[in-house]
């Protein structure tokens, strides 16, 4: 069958802009469409880490990121309580050691541009009615244009770049594994005149919380309290919230100096999963395929690598170098690979009780020393792998 495109992908935002303009690089006919209309907002915890401004720097893509206004962040802190663990992440192998905190509004539109710039067909305002299966394999897709009008394209390769609820998993069905309870729910909102000057985390009792730099000469925080208090809590979100800082009375003071800009924006349930993210016909990316909690605010940083996964994979099948199934399943395995130390230490903090004694005590040490305060949060910008720290420190 003739078709139009080599590929199609849905979702335009971190995840799946990246794989489309990546492939359109590559010489590939793509579609790609969303629902949303861009500049739009959404919600995300918003942080690139140095990994993720590594990927924007191979794709052309940071300084323009940067000349947006967005400030640099630095430095990261986790504050415990008992001790403090602060530092600065040692660089990326390219000297990238700076996170960022960008308004979606500005991010996205930036990644949609760039894909459109590439050569992609970008279609927003696009609802997708129906995933095009035939004798079990991936086709296409049935939807609506932003006139309202029924369409149908038809290509070799459909990716899911739709997040947790995707609409491409809930055709495939596929297989799903590592599966977390909920933990965390989160909220956020933006503040003015509350000074942030890099990546700030509270761990406290049954709370947590977070502030970040961003646009405009606001303040990103973030605050969260266990599942188990979702549906009680958001009835007061604001008191609730701003309750939860004073755990931390300094913080707490600097946010009742400033003012909140906007209103809050969250979600519960947000458990943690992985899927198997490819099958005939399809392929899933970025949340579609792996959902690790917000907590560590990994989603961005981690969608922008699985797009280049996914298209280092997809390439190796369609010039014939592998098999679709090798060059999956090696995508499947590398992706695993990369995320499950921090998958898993995200479920840790996420879950609001105190680390394990013996976590504890690491922690405690690595608080006594400045090298082993830099490894650490290198772990969380993602410039240190996570079993490297602990064969380091753990031993």
């Amino acid at each position: 069958m003739t078709t139009k495109y080599d590929a199609i992908v849905l979702g335009a935002r971190c995840a799946g802009s990246p794989t489309a303009m990546l492939l359109a690089r590559k010489g590939y006919r793509v579609l790609m469409v969303d629902k949303a209309t861009f500049p739009s907002d959404t919600l995300s915890t918003h942080v690139i880490h140095p990994a993720g401004m590594e990927a924007l720097n191979r794709w052309g893509l940071a300084d323009a990121l940067v000349a947006t206004g967005c400030p640099p962040m630095k430095t990261y802190s986790f504050d415990f309580g008992f001790f403090t663990i602060a530092g600065t992440p040692q660089p990326m192998p390219d000297g990238t050691d700076t996170a960022y905190c960008p308004r979606r509004i500005i991010l996205d539109k930036l990644l949609v541009d760039a894909a459109a710039e590439a050569g992609v067909e970008v279609r927003e305002g696009f609802s997708v009615d129906e995933i095009l299966v035939d004798d079990g394999v991936v086709t296409g897709l049935r939807g609506q244009d932003a006139s309202g009008t029924s369409v149908t394209e038809r290509a070799p390769i459909v990716i899911g770049a739709d997040g947790r609820r995707s609409i491409v998993a809930k055709a495939t069905k596929p297989e799903r594994y590592n599966e977390k309870s909920a933990l965390a729910a989160v909220y956020y909102s933006y503040w003015s005149d509350v000074p942030a000057s890099g990546f700030e985390a509270y761990i406290r009792d049954r709370r947590g919380f977070a502030t970040f730099p961003t646009h405009d000469g606001q303040t990103l925080i973030v605050g969260g309290w266990p599942e188990d208090e979702f549906k009680a809590n958001r009835g007061d979100v604001e008191g609730n919230f701003l309750k939860a800082l004073e755990q931390a009375p300094e913080f707490a003071e600097r946010v009742r100096g400033g003012k909140r800009e906007a209103q809050f924006k969250g979600a519960g349930d947000l458990a943690g999963f992985f899927r198997k993210p490819y099958g005939p016909g399809w392929a899933l990316v970025g949340d579609a395929g792996y959902h690790v909690h917000p907590i560590t605010a990994q989603g961005i940083t981690d969608a922008f690598l699985d797009a280049e996964r996914l298209v280092d994979a997809l390439d190796e099948s369609t010039s014939g170098r592998q098999t679709y199934d090798e060059a999956m399943a090696s995508y499947q395995k590398a992706r695993d690979e990369f995320v499950m130390p921090m998958y898993e230490m995200t479920a840790q903090f996420a879950s609001m009780e105190p680390p394990p004694p013996e976590m504890q005590q690491l922690l405690g040490q690595v608080s006594q020393s400045q090298e082993a305060m830099d490894a650490f949060v290198s772990t969380q910008a993602d410039t240190l792998p996570i079993p490297e720290f602990f064969a380091r420190y753990a031993g």
